[in-house]
């Protein structure tokens, strides 16, 4: 399976797009999100697509929403809204129908391993956003108990900002503001024992959720390459980088380049591509499939 996909469908009205999915008016209360094989890194989106990507990223999704329903009710109409039509064939398997709900300003990151920007601020602070952490953890140390590390949502281009506990109590209220730290930890842990077991390690991840009815409700994706970092579970040693099944082997590339980090991105190496296709379609298998 190799396919590429932008999308620009003219029959809905276009409410959004963001780095890798479209968001389309489709029914009264109703959207269509339509997963495109963009990637961005650094919060830049690049030019060159990833085949397959936008599929992976939809199954992916559509199975956790799946096996997280009975933690969380989350946003899904229609998890495949044009599998038997010919017509739009280039959209099965990347699109779904959701509910139109009220999205919440905050992501609420949490992190089992010790990487990114929580090891910079580690070895700057001793801690990882304001949580204090035991002294001699290296690269990729398993963290005594996730850690809940909520950010601020930014605008397309620019980073999102991590913030305190507190700050999304300003933002959403306490009751609502435990209740999103409450489920996105559980949601992590059941997630990650999950993985394990089928040999992926998930490093960390981000949630999004928003209101229907007034109830809270899971919303955008959940555990996929693009929202979390996906590492093999064999190999798995702590002091050093760890190879990925998620697009950090593109920001490794990108490492290389004499690039500022700005828009426009640079082109990637068709090799490049490839090879970071391969890395999320093994990723869904091994998650996926029994």
């Amino acid at each position: 399976m190799t396919t590429l996909y932008e999308s620009n469908e003219s029959a809905w009205n276009l409410l959004s797009r963001g780095k890798v999915r479209d968001v389309y008016e489709y029914a009264p209360n109703e959207m269509l999100i339509v997963t495109s094989d963009r990637l961005s890194a650094f919060d830049v989106i690049l030019p060159t697509p990833i085949p397959d990507k936008g599929v992976v990223l939809t199954q992916i999704a559509n199975f956790w929403f799946q096996q997280t329903d009975a933690i969380i009710p989350n946003h899904l109409v229609d998890p495949d809204p044009f599998s038997t039509d010919a017509g739009r064939r280039h959209l099965a398997g990347r699109s779904i129908v959701v509910h139109r709900a009220e999205a919440l300003p905050v992501e609420a990151i949490v992190r089992g391993y010790l990487t990114g920007s929580g090891r910079k601020d580690y070895e700057k602070t001793g801690a990882v956003c304001g949580i204090e952490l035991p002294a001699g953890l290296v690269e990729a140390s398993r963290l005594p108990e996730p850690i809940y590390t909520p950010s601020t949502k930014a605008a397309i281009g620019d980073h999102d900002e991590n913030t305190s506990f507190e700050r999304t109590v300003d933002l959403i209220g306490r009751e609502l503001a435990e209740k999103v730290r409450d489920v996105a930890l559980e949601l992590y842990r059941f997630g990650a024992a999950y993985a394990l077991e089928r040999g992926i390690i998930i490093a960390d991840t981000k949630f999004e959720f928003g209101l229907l009815d007034g109830d809270l409700i899971l919303i955008d994706e959940i555990m996929t390459p693009d929202s979390s970092r996906f590492w093999p579970a064999d190999g798995y040693e702590p002091g050093r980088s760890q190879p990925s099944y998620d697009k950090q082997y593109v920001r490794d590339y990108l490492e290389t380049l004499d690039w500022d980090k700005t828009a426009p991105g640079p082109e990637l190496p068709p090799e490049v591509a490839a090879k970071t296709s391969e890395k999320y379609l093994e990723a869904w298998r091994r998650l996926t499939k029994s």
